[in-house]
């Protein structure tokens, strides 16, 4: 990473009281508007990111100096908690790898999988050290004994399992449990366990008995825990809250409620004074243990909290999550950090109105939201939606918006682009709505949805127009054809079908596909029809005769997004096999295949509009050779990075990375899984000048 790259992000992304970021931000001339950034620095210190699938369990060593962390990618990372660096990737596992955890002295790693497996490790080479069999079920938490001479694993065939780490023999196991257990943990005298039955039970470690059952949740236990001294229990639920039990005597000493959510996760600081827990909420909530008061909450996760621990010296904690991260979070700044206005929840997509002075968001907090891409201002809230918001769309002269909701709200409602006002709910559809479109003249809506029809609707009146009945699967995409007289409509019933948007009857059903249909465009002149299925093919159909005039192969996964270029000389499909493809009409081959680094599910041609940015085309089509030149987009977002002109210019941290983006010429918008929406402009001319000496990466491109 280059330091002008590592310099522009340090400061952009710093928070807004920073003196750093105050006396320099404006030595970065290129950056016309930057995103808004918190006000004071967030107690997160590293995001360290390697992992594959989501991390399962994290774990400090006993020194402090490493993190090691559980993922579902089958593999166990250790990391330096200083520089963030991977030290060591622990390969061996068939399954998942649940739960990690460090020997007393660190001189082991031991994890557990849905393989049913323990292994044990050398965290200084990396080497496996033994495993450990037995378990009937998946194995789902893994402890050393405070002296190192024992492993407890716990598993779903109801036991837990004691063993011997020198020789990886067992030593006893441990039956009472009448369902799944989720967790096990060692005092220095006894053991503790929680079940899937509700129940934490103790046991006696030397001879495998019993010591009592602590009873109390209303949900399955999924984590346990000793105090220090041993002189407590907590145990997590999906009950949602944390208890805090006396092991001698049984008794409850307190309930701990807040999260809103299954709690994974709980853990005591090393002098036992604080209790954080990690939940299904995405959040970490910390708690005094003498009170059972809250003493703060830790936000910034984009997904479930699987794991949370202290550091040795207690000034730190560790959380694992399903956004595929670890955090670590100071609390000695843990209650600073504001929240940035915005959305609640993950943003599913961006989109510029006509006219480029609009940005429409669509969010799963059941929201649409307004913005003014000049000054990243909010415009409005849309609200009304009582689940989740997955499309949103203007009409061709800028002056509606139509959104479509999720399985609890069945709507697409329509919203006056001006004022946020809502000028009708179109009501109907039985099931989630995937899918609207105006037509061409903005006279008509339509609408497909997982009840296996299309609607059309009047925008003036909302008033329902015509049923479009056929499909036997749910529709995915609906399309006028230029004219407007026609719709097509693609479904998971792997078929296209075309209707007489007057009428509402069928005008023919175009077979080909082996799966369903995710995408269907017209060509410009109204002759052809281009769908994209999840056979990761792009089917041509001619409309004259309803056949096919030919298959397009070459895409690796599904094809999401179709487009005919304004000449219908051209045709680009993207697919989740995160390239662009482009393809000659008449020759039906492959011209370019760009990899845009993320998965583009909208295309445009103007040149190449994608959701990821512009690929940029020139070509001697009508020349007796003809030659092509595909660039890729010259401003987008992929992979932590921010591209100009096919150089990477800014390092984006984990918590603006787009879940969805939109750009428009010089401007791009990010909406993020937290919910906000980001912008940010650029000056072309200074990005130039500043750039020039930068080489470009790398994009690979196949030509004919």
């Amino acid at each position: 990473m280059a330091p002008l790259q590592v310099y522009s992000a340090a400061l952009l992304f710093a928070p807004e009281t920073s003196l750093i970021r105050k006396e320099y931000l404006k030595e970065i001339p290129w950056i016309l508007m930057g995103p808004k950034v918190m006000q004071e620095w967030s107690p997160l210190l590293q995001t360290f990111e390697g992992h594959s699938g989501v991390v399962m369990g994290a774990v400090f060593s006993p020194d402090g100096k490493l993190v090691a962390s559980a993922s579902a990618d089958r593999t166990v990372r250790l990391w330096d908690t200083v520089t963030g660096e991977s030290c060591r990737v622990l390969e061996g596992h068939s399954g998942p790898a649940i739960a990690v955890v460090f020997s007393p002295d660190g001189k082991l790693v031991a994890s557990a999988s849905n393989d049913s497996t323990v292994r044990l490790w050398d965290p200084a080479t990396g080497g496996s050290c033994g495993v450990l069999e037995g378990h009937s079920g998946l194995t789902t938490a893994i402890v050393f004994s405070p002296d190192g001479k024992l492993v407890a694993s716990a598993s779903h065939d109801k036991t837990v399992r004691l063993w011997d780490p020198a020789t990886g023999g067992p030593c006893r196991v441990l039956e009472g449990h009448s369902d799944h257990v989720h967790a096990v943990v060692f005092s220095p005298d006894a053991v503790a366990s929680g079940s899937h039955d509700r129940t934490v039970r103790l046991w006696d470690p030397a001879t495998g008995g019993s010591c009592g059952v602590l009873e109390g949740h209303s949900g399955p236990v999924l984590a346990v825990v000793f105090s220090p001294g041993g002189k407590l229990v907590a145990s997590a639920s999906a009950d949602n809250t944390v208890r805090l039990w006396n092991p001698a005597t049984g008794g409850s000493c307190g309930v701990l409620e807040g999260h809103l959510n299954w709690v994974r996760a709980v853990v005591f600081s090393p002098d036992g004074k604080l209790v954080a827990s990690a939940s299904l909420d995405k959040t970490v909530r910390l708690w005094d243990s003498a009170t059972g008061g809250s003493c703060g909450v830790l936000e910034g996760h984009s997904n479930v909290v699987m794991k949370v621990v202290f550091s040795p010296d207690g000034k730190l904690v560790a959380s694992a999550s399903y956004d595929k991260t670890v955090r670590l979070w100071d609390l000695a700044t843990g209650g600073s950090c504001r929240v940035l206005e915005g959305h609640s929840d993950w943003v599913s997509t961006v989109v510029f109105s006509p006219n480029g002075k609009l940005v429409a968001s669509a969010s799963h907090d059941t929201t649409v939201r307004l913005w003014d891409p000049a000054t990243g201002g909010s415009c409005g809230v849309l609200e009304g939606h009582s689940d989740v918001v997955m499309k949103v769309v203007f009409s061709p002269d800028g002056k509606l918006v139509a959104s479509a909701s999720a399985d609890w709200d069945n709507t697409v409602r329509l919203w006056d682009s001006a004022t946020a006002g809502s000028c009708g709910v179109l009501t109907g559809h039985s099931h989630k709505v995937n899918a609207v479109v105006f037509s061409p003249d903005g006279k008509l809506v339509a609408s497909g949805s997982h009840d296996a029809t299309v609607r059309l609707w009047d925008p003036a009146t909302g008033g329902s127009c015509r049923v479009l009945a056929g499909h036997s699967g749910r529709v995915n995409a609906v399309v006028f054809s230029p004219d407007g007289t026609l719709v097509a409509s693609g479904s998971h019933d792997d078929t296209v079908r075309l209707w007489d948007s007057t009428t509402g009857g069928s005008c023919g059903v175009l077979t080909g596909h082996s799966n369903k249909v995710n995408a269907v465009v017209f060509s410009p002149d109204g002759k052809l029809v281009a769908s994209g299925s999840h056979d990761a093919t792009v089917r041509l159909w001619d409309l004259a005769t309803r056949g096919s005039c030919g298959v397009l192969k070459g895409h690796s996964a599904s094809v999401c997004a179709v487009v005919f270029s304004p000449d219908r000389q051209l045709v680009a499909s993207a697919s989740d096999d995160k390239t662009v493809r482009l393809w000659d009409v008449t020759q039906r081959t492959t011209i370019a295949a760009i990899h845009t680094g993320g998965e583009t599910k909208d295309l445009s041609f103007s040149d190449v509009d994608t959701d990821q940015g512009m690929l940029t085309l020139t070509s001697q089509l009508y020349s007796s050779n003809p030659t092509w030149e595909v660039l890729p987009p010259p401003l987008y977002a992929t992979d932590g990075w921010v591209i100009w002109d096919r150089k990477k210019v800014l390092f984006l941290p984990c918590d603006y990375r787009p879940f969805s983006s939109a750009v428009n010429n010089n401007t791009l918008v990010m909406g993020r899984q937290s919910g906000h929406i980001t912008f940010m402009r650029f000056d072309p001319t200074a990005l130039a000048l500043d750039l020039s000496h930068l080489p470009p990466p790398k994009f690979s491109c196949c030509s004919r």
